[in-house]
């Protein structure tokens, strides 16, 4: 299997330090090995998408030196597939609609209780007010979820291995943590057609993405996204999760620092190879293949 890497950024605002940092680091490793680097578009959240933020993708990403194979798929157009990856978990009788809001899953989870998690990599854990409602029941303003206990149940619980330096090694899937600390997780989000843990693992399938690299703050995510593979007979790939570009006080950052933008730093004069020195990668490796 060729050694193929990915950078998958939504269109939601401008790319930072942080993203340069990840899909430079992709390209490097895709490099290092003689294979591929691939850019995807996570554009399937329609209300917050926006196509100058995907040019601007585009743009500084080509600045930064980093080229991939056309056409770029976008999650957008990718929406039977997805479809099709929650039918093969409905018809197994692993999925159900969810009609709860906010306020509604955080009256059902209470008072918190010493020692049980609130909240897990999908958010609020949710307390199952909907999990005996039939797929048939399904409505437009519903959420469709998985059913964990029920998934855990249904298939061999894989491992994964891991080669990022703050979780290196090999991870088995824990059931108790899923149920207790995951939960019924969110497979299809409102006027969405799909959600972030069904389309990241299928897309990944279909790219034959070999190794997964991205920020240590999706790594207790993984684990989902390797139940699913398991349920949709779908490979693991291995996983590289990087530590993230922190601002002077020691966050993370996001989209809202715009002081830190990479398109502010191209205005700014500064150069590619200063990027790559502001976040500590040393000279680029050669361009990976790109057919």
């Amino acid at each position: 299997m060729t050694f193929t890497t990915r950078f998958a950024p939504s269109p939601t605002g401008p790319l930072h330090l942080g993203h340069a940092y990840s899909a430079l680091l992709a390209q490097d490793m895709a490099a290092m090995a003689g294979g591929k680097f691939l850019l995807r578009i996570e554009d399937i959240d329609i209300s917050r998408s926006r196509s100058e933020w995907e040019q601007q993708i585009y743009d500084d990403l080509r600045w930064l030196g980093l080229s991939w194979p056309e056409p770029v798929l976008r999650q957008s157009e990718r929406l039977p597939r997805y479809r099709a990856a929650l039918d093969q978990l409905t018809a197994i009788g692993l999925t159900y609609p969810c009609r709860c809001n906010r306020r509604d899953i955080e009256a059902a989870a209470g008072a918190p209780q010493e020692g049980v998690p609130q909240f897990g990599p999908d958010g609020r854990i949710y307390s199952g007010t909907c999990r005996s409602r039939p797929m048939t029941d399904a409505g437009p303003n519903d959420v469709i979820r998985l059913n964990m206990g029920k998934a855990l149940a249904a298939t061999p619980l894989r491992s994964f291995i891991e080669t990022g330096k703050t979780y290196e090694g090999q991870h088995p899937l824990d059931p108790d943590q899923l149920r207790q600390a995951v939960g019924d997780i969110i497979l299809v989000r409102r006027g969405m057609g799909s959600a972030y843990h069904l389309s990241v693992v299928v897309d990944d399938a279909d790219q034959a993405i070999s190794h997964v690299v991205r920020g240590e703050d999706l790594f207790e995510a993984t684990q989902i996204h390797v139940l699913l593979q398991a349920l949709l007979g779908l490979p693991t790939p291995t996983y590289h999760h990087h530590h993230l570009i922190r601002d002077d006080q020691g966050k993370r950052l996001a989209k809202r620092d715009d002081a830190r933008a990479i398109a502010k730093y191209r205005a700014e004069g500064v150069t590619p190879q200063d990027i790559r020195a502001m976040v500590g990668l040393g000279h680029a490796s050669p361009a990976p293949s790109s057919g």
